[in-house]
């Protein structure tokens, strides 16, 4: 089994959390599949309204917690599909979406709460456990599991993101 290093990010505003979404969706590749994982009110959504315009999307405040319609669709260089599991009971709910139908080379998924149904994740998902340090601080860990996760968190660490389009 290989060992993928980690990656860990501080931020201290709102607008910061969505700057650092930025830079992970410009390092968005096909076939990827974020973990969000954290509690209530820790700055999942915020994040990935930054991942979505990193990804192309022309207005991050379209973006908004798929807690009840459970998926939202973005458009952008790869679609970005953002998923909540919130509501979810485990893996079979999540299964039963179509959510494997929706990773593919041309598309990137976030589950927020991924935690809920971590056996349904892919074995290669960039994994990010987002920590409250303060008011408006957040800690990132980005923990990738495989090639293709690992790619992602390297191009992020090197600022790399537009290099992979």
């Amino acid at each position: 089994m290989t060992a993928y290093g980690t990656g860990t990010w501080a931020t201290h505003s709102p607008a910061e959390t969505y700057g650092l979404g930025q830079a992970v969706g410009r390092s968005l590749v096909g076939g990827l599949t974020i973990g969000l994982v954290g509690p209530l009110g820790a700055g999942k959504t915020q994040l990935v309204k930054g991942v979505a315009v990193g990804n192309g999307m022309a207005q991050g405040d379209k973006v908004t917690s798929p807690t009840f319609t459970l998926i939202h669709e973005y458009t952008g260089r790869l679609a970005l599909y953002h998923l909540d599991a919130y509501r979810l009971r485990g893996a079979a709910d999540l299964r039963a979406l179509g959510f494997e139908e929706l990773i593919g080379p041309g598309a990137a998924v976030v589950v927020e709460w991924a935690d809920r149904a971590a056996d349904a994740m892919p074995e290669d998902s960039l994994w990010v456990e987002v920590s409250i340090t303060g008011d408006a601080a957040r800690s990132f860990l980005f923990r990738p599991t495989g090639p293709t996760s690992n790619l992602c968190l390297e191009s992020l660490k090197t600022g790399a993101g537009e290099l992979l389009c």
